[in-house]
């Protein structure tokens, strides 16, 4: 810890971020094959960033993660905001301190899941960098006595991971479009993914992989999606008429990101689908590596999300009936990183953004949202806010315990959801997993 201030880690600074470089305590095995132990650099890379909170918890609490080996450059565990993001995850710890082998080039590469961490070598890598969280601590975690430090796991389901492409969106930022391999359920499965590097922990977009490598845009992956289209369900009967009458049923989609939800509402459900989104490359990616259709039937305007159905609404309307849209959809994570990971922006929960997406909607019609709450009380806003605007809510349970889908309608459903099938529903059971239309809940 050369170069530092000997108090530099005694007090709390919110949101401070510190990264240096210490001698591996583990050198003796580091020196062994890289497969025999998990920190195996000369120096290793020590993170600490104190929590964004205040008043911190009293007395305070320090956490540390080992970062997995292979993922050193992985924006989750090298960027500013994806140690923010792990930080977040557990709201009761005041500083995080990571741990793990120094990179040895500074940008993400191609990943392959290594032999898994033993708890012998666990246990010796807790015991062996103690002394170095206790020195990390600050003054105030001390109030007790010795505080006990804790370790803190990552896992997810990545096997191997290759980097198909990296770029840069003039809105978004850096950005990097991977293939991975997942083991889901013992089963190993095959899919693109697109991430943003100012919200790493946060996967944007995925569809599956073919075995020909051909892109599956018939089948929804991605977590909350499949829930946000079984919402549907509630106006089936609306659509129904609208198909019988000649007419595709139409959705909004803010949020763009690789395309899945609209090409799966195009190519599965007939929709005729106009999305929105922020940045021009973003769309560009979608078309060249998620294999976003480009017919009469999918339109992008590339914009401001909220201005442009704040500009839209203000148009005298045009269509065969009142509103211009049957559903609109809402993919739309906030821009704060001091949040984490939220969805949507603080901007979308405002009562005229939904006044006006309100007035975009047919009779019956409805707003379809993916939720992801930094807190209790933003979920109780963002419901009270839609309460003002829209006759009935209903939420849909992802299951992931961290997704929830709400779902507003313009006119009451009543028993939609327990009609008999239309063709419609018939449809949508056949193209996505019926239990989402089964735990719908009016709230």
């Amino acid at each position: 810890m050369s170069g530092l201030d000997e108090g530099a880690f005694e007090t709390l600074v919110p949101s401070r971020f510190i990264t240096f470089t210490f001698p591996n305590p583990f050198a003796s095995a580091a020196d062994r094959p890289r497969s025999r132990h998990h920190l195996h650099t000369p120096l290793l890379r020590v993170a600490v960033l104190d929590s964004p909170a205040q008043p911190p918890p009293d007395p305070a609490v320090s956490a540390a993660i080992l970062v997995p080996a292979g993922r050193e450059t992985d924006w989750i565990f090298s960027t500013v905001s994806g140690h923010l993001q792990l930080l977040l995850n557990s709201p009761h710890i005041s500083r995080l301190i990571l741990v793990g082998n120094l990179p040895s080039h500074p940008h993400p590469s191609p990943f392959t899941r290594p032999i898994p961490i033993d708890s012998a070598q666990l246990s010796e890598f807790e015991k062996g960098v103690t002394p170095l969280l206790l020195a990390l601590s600050p003054k105030s975690a001390f109030a007790n006595g010795l505080p006990e430090i804790g370790f803190l796991c990552y896992e997810d389901d990545v096997v191997r991971s290759v980097i198909v492409e990296t770029c840069v969106g003039g809105f978004v930022g850096e950005m990097l479009i991977e293939d991975v391999e997942l083991e889901i359920d013992g089963e190993s499965e095959f899919r693109r993914r697109l991430r943003f590097k100012r919200m790493p922990n946060l996967v944007q977009t995925q569809i599956r992989i073919l075995p020909g490598g051909d892109t599956d845009l018939g089948f929804l992956v991605h977590p909350y999606l499949t829930p946000m289209v079984a919402g549907l369900k509630l106006v089936s009967s609306h659509l129904e008429g609208r198909i019988r009458a000649g007419f595709k049923p139409n959705a909004l989609c803010l949020g763009v990101g690789g395309g899945a939800l609209l090409s799966f509402l195009n190519i599965q459900l007939g929709f005729d689908v106009t999305g929105m989104e922020v940045d021009e490359v973003v769309v560009s990616v979608a078309r060249r590596r998620f294999g976003l259709p480009e017919n009469p039937f999918i339109r992008v305007w590339t914009g401001d999300g909220i201005k442009l159905i704040e500009e839209l609404a203000a148009q005298p309307c045009n269509s065969e009936s009142d509103g211009r849209f049957d559903v609109i959809m809402v993919d739309l994570d906030s821009n704060d990183e001091g949040m984490g990971t939220m969805a949507p922006s603080m901007e979308f929960v405002q009562k005229p953004v939904l006044l006006a997406a309100r007035t975009l909607l047919r009779e019956p019609g409805m707003l379809v949202i993916n939720v992801i709450p930094p807190s209790r009380s933003f979920y109780e806003k963002l419901v009270l806010e839609f309460r003002q605007v829209f006759q009935e809510l209903y939420e849909i349970d992802v299951g992931n315990a961290e997704n929830f889908v709400l779902v507003a309608v313009t006119t009451p459903v009543g028993m939609a959801s327990t009609e008999s099938d239309s063709a419609f529903v018939t449809r949508l059971k056949q193209v996505i997993s019926g239990a989402y239309m089964d735990c719908i809940r009016k709230i």
